[in-house]
């Protein structure tokens, strides 16, 4: 079997999300008082490699990360290089993504490698800003492709799932926010326009022009992992097994994970994919 490690590294330099709390560590105990080593860390759930469940973003208490089941979590899966055709605030498309000719099956796991993890704290050409708020990212109709073509969850090698520019970024980052609409040649809003969706428990008819691939996708079942990095590199364009393992935490919305892409290990066939978020079917759309 052979491995590739698909996760950052995570220290005290590791960053947040924009607005969000870098890492702290420290020692609780040590050798030289009680004759044991022990450590306590205050983390945000949103640094480094790390996995959304459906509760970041959807009302009530499923989907968090204690009811994601390893048969969800681990699965046949591709890696997709589309590095070659997206720079700063690109828009990742569908048809960016079917013009490499990998193959999505149903219900794989979806990897994206956009490239701009070498942008990431501690790559020789890291850039922070260019890694959280230029990064490329899809709107509401690759989230619909996703869930047509019954992606189980998928994951990027950039800070969001979103594009920066229709995130909360826009408001925090003015700056950028019009250094984009300069780019772009509109506005956020004509770039960005609202979309409709109806709210899974209520029913109510929902109008967001933010976080597609968040409050959206993740009621329907998509959920996915940002910060993607590690050696991606060396698996590029490859179907292989995924397999990401966030804590059995009850109550956790979302948690830094190791994700691993297996190889030669047979053909794994996954049977069942349990209740994920609030609404779904256990096999809506093959998740």
């Amino acid at each position: 079997m052979k491995m590739i490690d698909l996760s950052h590294p995570m220290s005290v330099h590791t960053p947040g999300w924009v607005g969000y709390a870098s890492n702290k560590m420290y020692y609780a105990q040590n050798l030289q008082t009680v004759s044991i080593v022990a450590q306590r860390i205050d983390t945000a759930l949103h640094v480094g490699t790390h996995i959304d469940g459906a509760l970041h973003a959807t009302d009530g208490r499923d989907g968090d990360m204690a009811s994601y089941p390893l048969e969800f979590l681990v699965g046949p899966g591709v890696i997709i290089d589309i590095s070659d055709k997206v720079s700063d605030w690109s828009l990742i498309t569908p048809d960016m993504i079917e013009s490499t000719g990998v193959k999505i099956q149903k219900g794989d796991i979806l990897m994206l490698h956009t490239g701009y993890h070498r942008y990431y704290e501690g790559q020789p050409q890291q850039d922070l800003v260019r890694y959280f708020c230029m990064h490329p990212g899809g709107r509401r109709e690759l989230v619909d492709w996703m869930l047509d073509k019954g992606v189980r969850w998928w994951g990027i090698d950039c800070g969001s799932g979103d594009h920066p520019m229709n995130t909360t970024i826009r408001f925090m980052r003015k700056d950028l926010a019009k250094a984009f609409e300069k780019h772009a040649g509109m506005s956020l809003e004509e770039f960005f326009p609202p979309y409709q969706y109806k709210h899974k428990k209520s029913g109510r008819k929902v109008t967001n022009n933010i976080f597609p691939f968040h409050n959206y996708a993740m009621q329907e079942g998509l959920i996915h992992a940002e910060n993607v990095g590690g050696d991606i590199d060396k698996a590029l364009n490859t179907r292989c097994i995924i397999g990401a393992f966030p804590w059995k935490y009850e109550g956790l919305e979302s948690c830094p994970c190791r994700i691993v892409a297996f190889y030669d290990v047979g053909e794994l066939e996954v049977r069942s994919f349990g209740k994920q978020t609030p609404g779904t079917k256990p096999k809506k759309r093959g998740r």
